[in-house]
C-alpha cells in the first residue's frame, strides 16, 4: 500500500503562531507502512548522543500505604523514579518498548530522543536504568526541530517503514528512519494529513499515536487521537490514517480526562492512557481498552476501564505508554510520566502485567 509523504525541504518550519504559506512546491514521496513487532532488538541506539548520568529510586507499591499488587486485570510489578543529571531527559511524552522490555526509546516534548537500558527481572519488574543517552530530533536539513520550530513532540509509533512522531503544536506526523543507530539520523518527511487534523487546536492536537496490528483491518495504518475536546460533552477526535486517506472516529470523553498515549496490545485491542489534572481533581490516571475491530470510520467508542488512579497512588503527569511480551508470553505495560522539567514533578517508570 502506498502513502503520500510531504518531503521536508532544507528550510525552517514557520513559527507556530503563523499560518503556513502555500509558496514553494511540495515534493511527493511514497513508502509502504508495515506493522512491526515491538520486540525489535535495538542493541545500539543514539551512539553519538550525549550520555546522561541517571539515578533511580525503587517504587515497590502502587497504592500509597498499601501492599496490594492486583488492580482489576492488572498486576503492579514495580516502578522507578528517575533522577537525571540533565534537564534534557525530562518531559518524556512518547515511548516504544524494545528488545523484550530491556530497552526503550522515548521522545520528549521539547524535541529530544531519549534511550536507556532497563535492568529487569524475567517477569518484567524494573530494577534500574543504564546507558541513558539523549540526542535532538533533526529535520531533513540537519537542523534541530527546536531551531526549526517543529518540536512539541508528543508520541511515537514504530513500524516496518520507520518511526513516526507527532508534533502537537504543528499537528504534524514526522517520519524517521529506523533504527536510530547514531542519533544523528534526519527526518525523512512528513505524513500528508487532512485539514481536519491540521486545524485541531494547537494545545489539544495529536497526542497519541499507534501503529495498526499487521493481522487486522488496521494493518498499514496509523491511529492518532487528539488530546482533548472542548468539554465532556464533546468527544475526543480519532483518526485512521492510511495510504488511501484519513477516516475519522471518536472516543467518548468523560470525567475531564484527556488522552496522552495509545498502543495496540498483542491481541489487537487498543489501550488508551488518559490523564486528568486540575485544581478540582488534582491528578488522575486512567487506562481504557477498546476492541480493535470497533475502530472504524464513524465509530463512537466507550471502551472498558482497566485502571483508574488518583493522588493516592504513585502517579504523576502520565504521558508515555509502551508494551512488550516476556519470554513466558506475558503482556507488560510500561507507563512513564512527563515531569515538565519541573522540580515539583517526578519522572516515573511503572510496570504492570495484564492478567487475561
Amino acid at each position: 500500500m502506498r502513502w503520500a509523504v510531504a518531503a521536508t525541504r532544507n528550510r525552517p518550519f514557520r513559527r507556530p503562531h503563523r499560518r503556513p504559506g502555500i509558496a514553494g512546491a511540495i515534493l511527493a514521496a511514497v513508502f509502504c507502512l508495515l506493522s512491526a513487532p515491538q520486540s525489535i532488538s535495538a542493541q545500539d541506539l543514539l551512539a553519538d548522543g550525549q550520555s546522561v548520568t541517571t539515578r533511580t529510586r525503587p517504587i515497590e507499591t502502587f497504592r500509597i500505604g498499601s501492599e496490594e499488587t492486583r488492580f482489576g486485570k492488572l498486576t503492579f510489578l514495580g516502578g522507578l523514579e528517575l533522577i537525571a543529571s540533565g534537564r534534557k531527559t525530562g518531559g518524556l511524552s512518547g515511548l516504544v518498548s524494545l528488545d523484550g522490555g530491556n530497552r526503550f526509546l522515548a521522545v520528549t516534548d521539547n524535541g529530544h530522543w531519549v534511550t536507556a537500558r532497563v535492568n529487569q527481572t524475567t517477569a518484567g519488574k524494573p530494577l534500574g536504568l543504564s546507558d541513558v543517552r539523549v540526542a535532538p530530533l533533526l529535520g531533513a536539513d540537519g537542523r534541530t526541530l527546536v531551531a526549526r520550530w517543529g518540536h512539541d513532540t508528543e508520541a511515537l509509533a514504530l513500524t516496518g517503514s520507520g518511526l513516526y512522531v507527532t508534533a502537537e503544536t504543528r499537528n504534524a506526523i514526522y517520519r524517521y528512519p529506523w533504527p536510530l543507530t547514531t542519533g544523528t539520523e534526519r527526518m525523512i518527511g512528513e505524513v500528508a494529513l487532512p485539514k481536519a487534523i491540521r486545524d485541531l487546536p494547537r494545545n489539544a492536537g495529536l497526542e497519541a499515536l499507534a501503529a495498526g496490528p499487521e493481522d487486522s483491518a488496521l494493518a498499514g495504518k496509523l491511529v492518532a487521537i487528539a488530546e482533548s475536546a472542548r468539554s465532556d460533552l464533546h468527544d475526543l477526535s480519532g483518526f485512521i490514517i492510511g495510504p488511501a486517506g484519513t477516516e475519522r472516529f471518536a472516543i467518548r470523553r468523560s470525567d475531564r480526562f484527556d488522552a496522552t498515549d495509545a498502543v495496540f496490545l498483542p491481541g489487537g485491542d487498543l489501550l488508551l492512557m488518559e490523564r486528568r489534572f486540575s485544581l478540582r481533581d488534582l491528578i488522575g490516571l486512567r487506562l481504557r481498552r477498546f476492541a480493535g475491530s470497533d475502530i472504524r470510520k464513524g465509530a463512537v467508542l466507550e471502551g472498558a476501564v482497566l485502571l483508574e488512579a488518583d493522588f493516592g497512588y504513585q502517579i504523576d503527569n502520565m504521558e508515555a505508554l509502551g508494551v512488550h511480551r516476556t519470554g513466558a508470553g506475558d503482556t507488560i505495560l510500561t507507563l512513564v510520566s512527563d515531569d515538565n522539567r519541573s522540580l515539583l514533578q517526578r519522572t516515573l517508570l511503572l510496570r504492570f502485567r495484564i492478567d487475561e
